[in-house]
Formats: structure tokens, sequence, C-alpha cells
């Protein structure tokens, strides 16, 4: 399965996105408002600049209090950002996501510009179905149907 076959499978294709000099308050109320674990930081919606996770908040609330809240989406974002095209295969992309333990990844097309959004929820869902597709193919085949 190709990563555009996950994104055409997901209930909203909607991606949101953040500047990165929100605050982190406004980043923890839109993963809330959206109830979403990511959003993307970019300055015009399209090209990814990092990304900030309910984790991310979470780490640093317990680090520095709530101070932390008052504080720019770019000091406590991801930079490191991985992304992925529409074409790769499903199965590296989650190794990439279970090899690198974050669960969120931009999907972008050639010149950088987001088309997505996947989470390891999805790429695991669309690796079930396919999985449940190979045995009732199988088993087709066993029963001579």
């Amino acid at each position: 399965m190709l990563v555009n076959q996950i994104l055409s499978m997901k209930a909203s294709g909607e991606i949101f996105s953040i500047a990165p000099d929100a605050s982190v308050a406004d980043a923890a109320r839109l993963l809330s408002d959206k109830r979403i674990g990511a959003v993307v930081v970019s300055e015009n919606g399209r090209i990814p600049l990092g990304i900030l996770s309910e984790r991310d908040i979470v780490r640093e609330l317990g680090k520095r209090g709530a101070s932390v809240l008052d504080q720019p989406i770019s000091e406590l974002m991801t930079r490191k950002l991985m992304t992925c095209g529409t074409g790769e295969d499903a199965l590296a992309i989650l190794d990439r996501m279970t090899q690198g333990r974050f669960r969120h990844m931009p999907v972008v097309n050639e010149q950088g510009e987001m088309v997505g959004l996947i989470s390891i929820g999805d790429t695991v869902s669309a690796r079930l179905k396919e999985l449940a597709a190979e045995k009732e193919a199988l088993t087709g085949m066993i029963m001579g149907n």
C-alpha cells in the first residue's frame, strides 16, 4: 500500500498548521479543539518548518512548568522533520516512524509542499486492512472461490 492510498482512506484530509511565532498555549488549544495529536509548524500552511506534538508540550511542562505556555512554538517544535512522498510504501513509512519513535509525518509533493499528514495509527490501520484483504484472497483460493 502506498502513502497516497492511506491519505485517500482518511476521513478528513485537512492539514492543521500553526505559525512558529504562535504561543505554545495557542498550539495546545488547537490540538484540543481539533482533537489531534500534532500540528505542523508552517509560516504559510504549505511548507513545513517543524512539528509540535502533545508529547512535546507535556514534556516541557514537566521540565519548566506552566511558563512554557507563553513561549513561541519555535522554541519547542521538532525542527528535524521527517517527511514522505505520496508514492512511498506504507510499510517502509511505518518502519521509519517506529525506528524514529515519532507518530506523525507530513506528506509532501515534489516542491516540498504539504499534501497531507499521516499518523502511525493511519499507517497501522491501512496495513491491517491490507492483511485482511490478503487473508480473504488466500481463503478464497483455498476454498476454490
